[in-house]
């Protein structure tokens, strides 16, 4: 057996990664491009035959990618029971991402941050589908057939949004959206449910989830640029979501995401929108101070910069429900790196990190509901 060839593969649900050559101990790999795309970052790929053997990887278009500037500091995670994902020693050096292995187990995982399957997501939508008090809602299709999932929870008069994975390869996302709808199930939101009711949508984008994209659909279309004019022909995601938005109408909207260079979590806002006035302006900005109150896990120091007044993206969805609406939107963005004002050796950022902050976030939202 000690013959057999090392086997890398990234032919499963989320997978992505292209070998270009094993010489002795070395394993050189490409990162795929989105369908119809140039985004590229995301890699998922498994590992089999090479117990016992010391590996380096190298991932030699990392240069190319979507975010160069994210891989300085990034870690790869690897699992050897696709559970827990750990950090690993990485080098950035030259366009190149490099990283070592070494292991007794047979089989190990990598990738750029704990993967949320589509598989997962079923999983995520029958449990809680089934749950008292929680209605399904299946809005329509995506290019590739598979269903855009809306679940509703709540009784009261407010209807905040919540809605994750614009951006597949941006996992942590889906994982917040856990956290979430565990405590919106739970006793501890009773108050806040009568207050609001939340429409969830935990996967905007399940195409790009399964084919192992970073950014795009199955048209190669980044959906967070289609909130002004979505169609069903180009991306029947946002269409769907948003027409169900026009239905209720939407006084909070939290939309989730990742990012790949900044190590801290942190929200952005609807600066620069037509009908921007401060009050409502503040109201974001007592949000994001009352939450980095409320938990080491958040930051109001770094972040994006603002827009000009007048000139936001309206094609972006938190800019576009906040004109659309007059809500009170934001967008949530976590590291692929770690939150380095508490970092975490072992784990970096992380899944289990996600969901305790969308608890910390809908606390909050509790505290400020009654003004919104």
């Amino acid at each position: 057996m000690t013959d057999t060839p090392l086997a890398i593969t990234s032919a499963f649900d989320g997978g992505n990664i292209k070998l270009i050559a094993i010489e002795g101990d070395r394993v050189d790999l490409e990162i795929v491009k989105d369908k119809d795309s140039d985004f590229y970052q995301w890699f998922s790929f498994r590992l089999a035959n090479a117990a016992g053997r010391k590996l380096t990887f190298r991932i030699l278009n990392a240069g190319g990618s979507a975010y160069p500037f994210g891989w300085p500091g990034y870690k790869t995670r690897a699992s050897t029971d696709r559970v827990a994902w750990r950090q690993i020693e990485t080098r950035y050096e030259n366009g190149v991402l490099e990283f070592d292995w070494h292991s007794d187990v047979q089989l190990a995982w990598f990738a750029y941050f704990a993967p949320y399957t589509m598989e997962q997501h079923e999983a995520l939508i029958t449990k809680y589908a089934a749950m008292p008090g929680v209605t399904h809602r299946e809005l329509g299709h995506t290019l590739d057939g598979r269903a855009m999932d809306l679940l509703t929870i709540g009784s009261g008069d407010k209807p905040a949004w919540l809605y994750a994975r614009q951006h597949p390869g941006e996992s942590m996302a889906e994982w917040w959206m856990e956290g979430a709808l565990e405590w919106l199930t739970s006793p501890a939101a009773d108050a806040l449910k009568a207050k609001c009711t939340f429409h969830v949508v935990p996967n905007m984008n399940p195409d790009g989830t399964f084919r192992g994209h970073l950014r795009t659909n199955a048209l190669g279309v980044n959906l967070n640029r289609e909130w002004h004019t979505p169609s069903m022909e180009r991306s029947p995601e946002v269409k769907l979501v948003r027409d169900a938005m026009d239905a209720t109408g939407c006084k909070l909207a939290m939309d989730v995401h990742g990012d790949e260079a900044i190590p801290a979590n942190f929200l952005a806002g609807f600066e620069g929108i037509p009908s921007w006035t401060d009050e409502l302006g503040e109201k974001f900005y007592d949000f994001g101070r009352r939450l980095a109150a409320r938990t080491p896990e958040f930051q109001t120091e770094q972040g994006y910069e603002k827009s000009a007044p007048g000139k936001a993206n309206l094609t972006m969805s938190t800019n576009q429900l906040a004109e659309r609406y007059g809500a009170v939107a934001m967008t949530l963005e976590m590291p692929f790196k770690d939150h380095d004002p508490n970092p975490d050796a072992e784990f970096g950022w992380s899944p289990e990190r996600s969901k305790r902050l969308a608890v910390a976030m809908l606390e909050t939202v509790e505290e400020v509901i009654d003004g919104i």
